[in-house]
């Protein structure tokens, strides 16, 4: 078996810089490449990769942090192993040593892992279990590729196809959801799995699961204390680095909530803040009050995003259609916090884990609203009204009357999919080609939404869309979005709300204490009364926005207009796309979510040259 050439790795490699500007290293040998880019966190000077075993049969390239190596070396490798380095990558590989595949159920961390093991010529790639790190791989039958992002791929295979039903899933969703790619030869590795690559194929493993199936009945008291417990375990493991360290701060419960544990821990605490002209995505003021309050080294800028520089950047990084329009404030705050630490916790993942979207107040509300009429009788009655009650957008969502029928007229699932479409389906319907739709053969996106709310292990309305939006919503649009953001600015990001233990903790919280009396996040608050300001516990939720309606009429307006219309292709109806846009410009309408999707899989094509 010939030795991989080193080139080509070095080719995939050096697509991905960004992410790991510190250091570069090879491993090349008979059927195996292993290129990394290292972003210097633990052990600076000797973490180098790829790293290997004592007799260099094992050989691991390694994206995240383990934040319980320590214990495992106590626990597993006190003896036997000569240990080389003091990183958490060496940790894998003897770990791997001592437990074979059964070696990544013992992480707790973030990870994307490749392993190799020459012996018996088999290659492992392993993904942590809610996906905050990313790997993608392409299998033809001969060759495996795989990368932390699809453009490492694309350096040394260039004939990709768009997969059709991932375009479609992208307009409804914002996002191309796992397994999927855009492109049909490349696939995600999915969260909480590992892929076998051996002599007998391609095979991929589940290695964990978050349950929901037995809810424990605890006073408030006592869950507060737990969950308090769990929580300032889970920041002060991800406190470890021998770099710089802060934290985002938004001034909302989640992420003050993880300053304010880190300013117990280890004050004074570096934090990092956006502003905007915009007053209305304006929360500067509030950051900045909660950073004094704990004498924290604060750092604020007031931005006015560049509308048109950011979309070509934001095209290139995500390497995917990507429609989240938070992803512009997240890239600028990862930037500015880049100029001051390198590693930053974020408060990712408090809404899934608590309930605290409106939507699922709304979700829950029409739930009880449906188990008072047939099915029958809410198609035949809700269905008609919401076809002949018009389209209030510009209503806050108690008002908006059309999208509660709409949704009571359909079953539970099919309520919240049309909750969470940006794109419903009769508007897909005239959005995509006829070209796509006849090669789509009816196929429906909820189907993504499905396969995960057939497969939760509860029947609370509740827990199980909580379920399917940690399956679906959290890995592929809000970590997405935070990871590329941040390695685009070669900043690391940790996320202590999604430590696993923490969130096999509240997965086992009756949701009765989640969503409480209407109010989401309720026992999360009771437990942050004694750390956080009634000021903070009580804020409106902000959104993490950017002015898209004025922005498409103004600074974008020009550029997008070139951009969606001047190269026309097969995939989407354009009379459609310029109806929507008069409707916008002469301000009937707001379609500034469609035109941001419409813009963004262009941009796509344009820095991709897809056709």
């Amino acid at each position: 078996m010939s030795v991989v050439e080193r080139d080509m790795v070095k080719a995939m490699a050096d697509t991905l810089y960004h992410r790991g500007p510190d250091d570069e290293g090879y491993y090349c040998g008979p059927g195996i490449g292993l290129g990394f880019r290292r972003l210097s966190i633990i052990d600076v000077a000797g973490g180098h990769q790829p790293q290997t075993n004592e007799d260099e049969t094992i050989w691991i390239a390694f994206n995240g942090e383990i934040y319980n190596f320590q214990e495992l070396n106590r626990k597993y490798l006190a003896n036997g192993h000569q240990f080389r380095t003091r990183s958490d990558t060496e940790t894998i590989v003897h770990l791997y040593e001592e437990l074979g595949e059964g070696c990544f159920a013992e992480l707790r961390g973030m990870f994307a892992i490749a392993l190799w093991d020459s012996r018996k010529r088999k290659l492992l790639l392993a993904r942590d279990r809610v996906g905050k790190k990313p790997l993608f791989y392409s299998w033809d039958g001969r060759r495996l590729l795989f990368g932390s992002e699809m453009k490492a791929l694309c350096a040394v295979d260039h004939a990709h196809d768009v997969d059709l039903e991932a375009l479609s899933d992208y307009f409804s969703y914002l996002y191309v959801p796992a397994p999927k790619t855009i492109y049909r030869q490349i696939r995600k590795l999915r969260p909480a799995h590992y892929l076998v690559v051996d002599a007998q194929g391609i095979r991929e493993v589940p290695y964990w699961e978050l349950r929901f199936a037995q809810p424990r009945e605890r006073a408030e008291s006592d869950w507060c204390e737990r969950l308090m417990e769990e929580y300032r375990t889970s920041v002060k493991i991800r406190l470890i680095s021998d770099v710089p360290l802060g934290a985002f701060l938004s001034g909302g419960v989640d992420s003050s909530s993880v300053v304010a544990l880190m300013n117990e821990l280890q004050p004074p605490v570096t934090t990092c803040s956006i502003g905007f002209t915009e007053e209305t995505y304006n929360e500067a003021a509030e950051a900045r009050e909660f950073a004094t309050s704990l004498h924290a080294d604060h750092h604020e800028q007031i931005v006015n995003p560049q509308a048109v520089d950011i979309v070509e950047k934001l095209a290139w990084h995500y390497d995917e259609p990507f429609a989240d329009s938070s992803a512009v404030p997240t890239y600028y705050v990862s930037k500015i916090a880049r100029q001051h630490v390198t590693v930053a916790l974020s408060g990712d993942g408090g809404d899934e884990n608590f309930a605290g979207y409106r939507r699922y107040k709304f979700d829950v509300r029409e739930n009880w609203m449906r188990s008072l009429l047939p099915a029958g009788v809410r198609r035949n009655v809700f269905g008609p009204l919401a076809q002949w009650y018009p389209k209030a957008d510009w209503a806050p969502r108690i008002f908006r009357a059309k999208s509660t029928l709409e949704s009571l007229a359909r079953s539970p699932l099919e309520g919240y999919f049309n909750t969470m479409s940006s794109c419903p389906p009769n508007m897909k319907h005239n959005l995509l080609s006829g070209d796509v739709l006849r090669a789509l053969n009816g196929y429906d996106s909820i189907e993504v939404l499905r396969h995960h709310y057939d497969r939760a292990d509860t029947t609370d309305p509740l827990s199980r869309i909580q379920y399917v939006d940690i399956k679906t919503y959290l890995v592929d649009d809000i970590l997405v979005k935070v990871d590329r953001a941040s390695m685009a600015n070669s900043l690391e990001v940790r996320c202590p709300l999604l430590d696993h233990r923490l969130m096999e903790l509240i997965a086992a919280i009756p949701s009765g204490l989640k969503l409480h009396g209407g109010r989401g996040k309720y026992i999360f608050k009771r437990a942050l009364e004694p750390v956080l300001p009634a000021s903070i516990l009580n804020r409106r939720k902000w959104g993490f926005g950017v002015p898209l309606a004025t922005w498409f009429r103004s600074d974008l307006k020009d550029f997008a207009y070139q951009a969606i219309f001047t190269t026309p292709d097969s995939y989407l109806n354009y009379s459609f796309l310029a109806q929507c846009w008069n409707q916008h410009q002469r301000g009937q309408r707001d379609w500034s979510s469609l035109l941001w999707q419409a813009l963004m899989f262009k941009s796509w094509q344009g820095v991709y040259k897809v056709t």
